[in-house]
């Protein structure tokens, strides 16, 4: 049996700024964590077919170990027919070959937990795929199947039903039915994808899917996992009628309330999901990915009988911007501190454009991009960024390859792409590809050591420099900026901890915070400013100048003070 790890830091200690913790606040492992992404198909290359696979993982779980994160969350490896990279799911209890077996998945569960990591795996409940089981059952059994419950199958509108149900668009662009037909050769109803047609959205008013997702949940919490990242958590409840959107414009973030998104419903899914996990010992946890309207929407994923943590989207959509960032900041503490929650931050993820690049251009330039922009500056504002995320209360997660600064790649060819909005139109973007190119491990080698066989995605030429082997020891190098900023992290008290910050006076762009023992300066303008000392200089993002009880902090720079 997987053994499970004792929670190493409570996060109660009290927060500054004169608040103290609201009553009845949780505690656990996550309150505080690090939890670092990893992209399964990006990562490593076991096998040297060109894919990254689970036992490719496993072997570079010492890197992880060495980097200081508490935790791994893995995207999806489950079978399917990979039409959107693993999240259109033919077998949640299945492994894809293209990834390994279950057995690989139990040793790399055993062998994080042996180096102290914690495990969490995507789960996907808004949809399966098309070749899904109850899916199959459903087309080729025709109208009146039982299995067609299950999914959200309309009629057509129109004289003959040649039109969609309704108006609501698919995220990947185009409309959101797509027209089956019967056994017969004649055209059928219309099935619900709010993103690929390979993606067919379940029906969660149907007792069986609930029934079979809370069964899900408990095979891999049986295995041994530590938690869940679910996946369009806010998608699963459609409100009741299916009623049009009257043209209004499809946007992840935003105040448009969408019939499809952030339903009420969602809340009671959550609560069923919360019994389940909290009958297993060891802090079993879920996380939500949610786009809601505000993050006063995104507090009520994680109220105390609900999920542990959602992900703070609000936070990754802010232009590095000093006044931007800071009211991001005060309204997520805000808003996760009635409900006892950590907020979590991130900068970057397998969806979005690398911060590194994102930041390298103006301000409001988005989650996407198409240019490189200035790369000097961009690394610059990324690692500045990321000593900010890392000095603020709640948790953190890291996407890989970000501790490499690596830039989204913006040049690959088109017939080397493989996002499936990027063959859709009006939709997301289509240049998700950019920001899943497989890391580089290594100087030298066909692959930069991701693997014996290349890789799925051209890497860039220039991408050798940036490679693990090439910044290891480099005490200027990001890597070893992330490695000391988590050790510090780690041994300084009350990092991490708490639900506010006490804001300090500062020039205008500059952001200065205090937390217990620390002080974090950040300087998001273009010039560079001087301010007064804050104690012992513990770490910052480049070159800071001290001037007896005066500091220069140069543009686009973080310093952590112990104080």
């Amino acid at each position: 049996m997987t053994q499970h790890l004792a929670a190493p830091r409570t996060g109660t200690t009290a927060a500054s700024g004169g608040h103290t913790e609201t009553p009845g606040h949780r505690t656990g492992w996550w309150q505080d964590a690090v939890i670092y992404q990893v992209y399964p198909r990006s990562f490593a290359d076991g096998n040297g077919d060109g894919m990254g696979d689970l036992d490719g993982v496993r072997d570079r779980l010492p890197y992880l170990k060495e980097l200081g994160v508490d935790a791994v969350w893995l995207s999806p490896f489950y079978a399917s027919p990979q039409a959107d990279a693993g999240y259109d799911v033919a077998d949640y209890r299945a492994i894809d070959p293209m990834f390994g077996t279950l057995p690989a998945a139990q040793a790399l569960i055993a062998d994080a937990h042996g180096l102290g990591l914690r495990v969490i795996v995507d789960v996907v409940p808004n949809h399966s795929s098309e070749q899904h089981t109850w899916f199959r059952r459903a087309i080729e059994e025709g109208p009146g199947s039982p299995m067609r419950e299950r999914y959200h199958f309309r009629p057509g509108k129109g004289d003959g039903g040649e039109l969609p149900p309704n108006d609501w668009p698919s995220v990947f662009g185009g409309p959101a039915w797509t027209r089956t037909t019967d056994p017969d050769g004649t055209p059928g109803d219309w099935y619900l994808h709010l993103f690929a047609p390979e993606q067919p959205d379940f029906n969660w008013e149907h007792p069986a899917v609930a029934e079979e997702f809370r069964s899900i949940l408990r095979f891999w919490l049986d295995l041994g996992v530590d938690g869940f990242r679910i996946d369009v958590a806010h998608g699963l409840v459609k409100a009741p009628g299916l009623p049009d959107i009257g043209g209004g414009k499809l946007r992840l973030l935003g105040n448009d309330i969408m019939p499809f998104f952030d339903q009420d419903g969602v809340h009671e899914i959550y609560r069923s999901w919360r019994q389940v996990l909290d009958a297993y010992a060891g802090d079993r946890i879920a996380v939500a990915e949610a786009w809601t309207p505000t993050v006063e929407r995104t507090a009520h994923y994680v109220r105390p009988d609900e999920l542990h943590q959602a992900f703070n989207f609000q936070y990754l959509s802010t232009s590095w911007d000093g006044p931007a960032l800071r009211e991001v900041i005060e309204t997520s503490l805000a808003a996760m501190r009635p409900v006892g929650a950590p907020a979590t931050w991130v900068l970057s993820n397998h969806d979005v454009t690398r911060h590194a690049t994102r930041f390298a251009g103006p301000p409001g330039v988005g989650t996407q991009t198409r240019e490189a922009g200035d790369r000097v500056l961009g690394l610059r504002r990324a690692r500045a960024a990321t000593l900010l995320m890392l000095a603020l209360p709640g948790s953190a997660y890291l996407y890989q390859g970000e501790e490499l600064g690596l830039p989204d790649v913006t040049d690959l060819p088109d017939e080397a792409r493989q996002d499936p909005s990027f063959f859709r139109a009006d939709g997301q973007d289509g240049f998700r590809d950019g920001c899943r190119v497989p890391i580089p491990w290594t100087r030298a080698g066909e692959s930069y050591g991701f693997g014996a066989g290349g890789s799925w995605l051209p890497q860039p030429a220039g991408w050798a420099e940036l490679s693990v082997e090439a910044q290891t020891g480099d005490p200027g190098s990001t890597l070893e900026l992330y490695r000391s900023a988590l050790a510090v992290r780690r041994r300084q008290p009350g990092l991490g901890a708490g639900s506010s910050v006490e804001w300090l006076d500062a020039p205008e762009g500059v952001l200065v915070f205090a937390r217990p023992g620390f002080v974090c300066t950040v300087n998001t303008t273009g010039t560079a400013v001087r301010i007064g000392a804050h104690g012992r200089l513990l770490l910052a993002s480049g070159p800071v100048t001290e001037n007896g009880a005066d500091t220069d902090l140069p543009p686009d720079t973080t310093a952590w003070w112990a104080v």
